[in-house]
């Protein structure tokens, strides 16, 4: 095995090429905003407890009981949207592209690389530190 097959780097890799096949999404949601009935497309979020068959969250959660009771923060109440209502506007030419969202995206996404494109680096000199070749 190589040192380069290790879990955490091959996560880290497929994380890095996520977020470069996201911002090429965003890129073409923004070079679309002017087209008419275009609708704006992103990926699925990267989780990899799907990967590696492990959980996450294994705790159940608190559960509502009474229609009295408040939902604890995070989890939506009964018949509610949990993530609330989309605010983006739709022009009368049917496109959806909303550029201060897709702006928002391509600055978390860029950090998001960024991170792991550091932590990829960090690892690679924690591994030469060890194996004697800093």
């Amino acid at each position: 095995m190589a040192l380069t097959d290790l879990p955490v780097l091959g996560m880290l890799r497929t994380r890095m090429q996520w977020a470069q096949a996201r911002q090429g999404l965003i890129a073409e949601n923004v070079a679309n905003a002017d087209m008419p009935g275009f609708k704006p497309r992103d990926l699925a979020e990267l989780r990899f407890d799907r990967a590696t068959g492990t959980a996450v969250n294994t705790s159940p959660g608190l559960a509502l009981t009474s229609p009295a009771h408040l939902a604890p923060p995070g989890q939506s109440e009964a018949g509610a949207d949990a993530k609330g209502a989309k605010r983006f506007e739709i022009r009368p030419n049917g496109n959806a592209v909303n550029l201060e969202d897709e702006m928002m995206k391509a600055g978390d996404n860029q950090s998001d690389y960024q991170l792991a494109a550091s932590l990829y680096q960090h690892s690679l000199t924690t591994l030469k530190i060890a194996i004697g070749k800093s």
